[in-house]
């Protein structure tokens, strides 16, 4: 007869997961040899946040849930930040964590708090396992994390029923039918407006990743060579170095001035899985109310940063068809002002010819291979990056988006690499969100991953100092001192170099592909870099 731990487990895998990471403690030992018999590795890292953001990498590969185990206590609180980025940015995470029995808890309290309450405002849900229902309670949990809006479900497992015998009848899942727009006023409506519509625009985002179809998009966009903007995490859905692509857009004023005029001057506006999480606040009712939109999403709008005309929920391809059947293509944008648009924004992140961030991205762009994933982290080089890199393919770049958190672009990219070893992958860090994690470097270290990781180094929090200064206040909590990252790489089992022109760096990054352990570049590039720049 199954354990409850076996139970998990083998339901995971099925679910496509091959990994789960933590930290152990006795009370998920269950768990973990569970994860071992059914074909899951399990991944020993030294914190378990930096551990759900590598759970994440696998994601982005796999597109199965990814898996974090954590023991009781602290374990559990470790974790919580890297909850919160997974509810914000919708990755679907099953979060592990051992708890002590009922009857336990009532006389004893050593490291006892309640873990679904401390986590139930940045779950989908949250279990604790019970005799009888253990093939229902983790094909819920597996179901709620993946459907609709992905997102994370915490297990709580209690020590007495992970290694408790069950039963071993399975629970049928019933896949979730997606579906188009109803065939009514409303739709046509929408093919009126795409019909009358001469410079129609698209703008899409990370939804569209988790319905697999940014396929279905891009040919919408090809077919009809309609101009796309992506959010962030929707770079890559059509190829960035195409004609009609114009680039990712999120947190950047200078983008925002070359780039919101094109919506402005758009006389209809498609929304194709576009979630606002991730944009600055001058996207907030960036049109106005009698402007053309229709929005094709996942679900409900609730957050109320914009307004569409027409509103359709469901499978965003299936929207587009519907709303594409019988309209001819046509030709859109008589003035050109797209390529106009997409020629200043390449120009105003290509950088100045000098050392310095733009001259970073440009270098490690053009040395590493057309499909690299990159992962980066969260500051003023983000920024900058998230312009200038070109992304070729969907979730061709990792970051934290809705949350923004630091520290995060290390693990994603480790994760990223054990899920795919032959795919290269980079890790763009800022000095301060690398010295928060530099733990993980050992961690990679064990595992013998091949990544280069390019720090950009300036000694400051780049993104606060700027607006500290551009409020007229003192410089204060910005400015730290520097670290010698090519001496902790070695000290930590990796290889360490820094380099301080372009050909250094492309030199450094070929050579650490070629390694089967990792390798810190750290990039010097001075206080005060990005003026201007982002």
């Amino acid at each position: 007869m199954p354990k409850t731990a076996d139970i998990i487990a083998r339901r995971l895998y099925a679910a496509g997961c091959r990994h789960v990471f933590g930290i152990p403690g006795g009370e998920v030992l269950a768990l973990m040899d569970g994860c071992k018999k059914a074909g899951m590795e399990f991944v020993l890292v030294k914190h378990e946040n930096p551990g759900g953001f590598m759970a994440e990498g696998t994601h982005h590969f796999t597109k199965a849930p990814c898996v974090l185990l954590a023991t009781v206590g602290p374990g559990v609180a470790n974790a919580v930040n890297a909850i919160v980025n997974a509810y914000q940015d919708q990755v679907p995470l099953i979060y592990l964590t051992g708890c002590y029995d009922a009857d336990t808890v009532q006389t004893y309290s050593h490291q006892i708090f309640d873990h679904g309450e401390l986590l139930k405002s940045v779950t989908k849900a949250s279990f604790t396992m019970v005799d009888g229902a253990i093939d229902v309670i983790i094909d819920k949990a597996i179901s709620v994390a993946m459907d609709g809006k992905p997102g994370p479900v915490h297990i709580d497992v209690p020590i007495s029923v992970a290694t408790r015998e069950q039963g071993t009848v399975p629970v049928r899942r019933v896949t979730p039918a997606r579906s188009g727009p109803v065939a009514g006023p409303e739709l046509e409506a929408a093919r009126s407006l795409f019909a009358a519509a001469r410079k129609p625009l698209v703008i899409a985002g990370v939804e569209v990743l988790h319905q697999d179809c940014a396929g279905d998009v891009a040919a919408f966009c090809l077919k009809f060579k309609i101009p796309l903007l992506t959010t962030y995490k929707g770079k890559g859905i059509l190829a960035e170095d195409h004609a009609l692509a114009l680039g990712g857009v999120g947190l950047s004023p200078k983008a925002d001035e070359i780039i919101q005029p094109l919506v402005a001057d758009s006389d209809l506006v498609v929304l194709a899985g576009y979630d606002p999480i991730e944009m600055r606040s001058s996207w907030v009712n960036l049109w106005d109310a009698d402007k053309n939109v229709i929005e094709f999403s996942q679900s409900a709008n609730s957050h109320y940063v914009h307004q569409a005309k027409l509103n359709f929920i469901g499978d965003i391809g299936a929207g587009l068809a519907a709303l594409s059947e019988g309209v001819p293509a046509k030709p859109v944008w008589p003035d050109k002002q797209p390529a106009a648009v997409r020629a200043r924004h390449k120009t105003a992140f290509a950088g100045d010819g000098q050392w310095g961030a733009a001259a970073v991205v440009a270098a490690a762009r053009r040395a590493l291979p057309r499909h690299t994933i990159a992962a980066v982290d969260t500051g003023a080089h983000r920024i900058l990056l998230s312009q200038a890199w070109e992304c070729y393919e969907p979730r061709g770049l990792m970051q934290s988006t809705g949350l923004c958190t630091m520290g995060v672009a290390l693990p994603l990219a480790m994760g990223r690499k054990l899920a795919e070893p032959e795919r290269p992958v980079v890790a763009f860090s800022g000095d301060a969100g690398l010295e928060m994690i530099l733990g993980e470097l050992a961690t990679a270290r064990d595992l013998k991953i091949s990544l280069p990781v390019v720090v950009f180094v300036d000694r400051q929090l780049a993104l606060i100092e700027l607006k500290q200064r551009g409020s007229a206040y003192d410089n204060l909590g910005v400015d730290f001192g520097g670290t010698d990252f090519a001496a902790v790489a070695a000290a930590m089992g990796g290889v360490g170099v820094t380099a301080a022109s372009e050909p250094e760096l492309e030199s450094a990054l070929l050579a650490a592909l070629d390694r089967d352990t990792f390798t810190v570049i750290a990039c010097p590039i001075g206080r005060k870099a990005y003026d201007g720049k982002i």
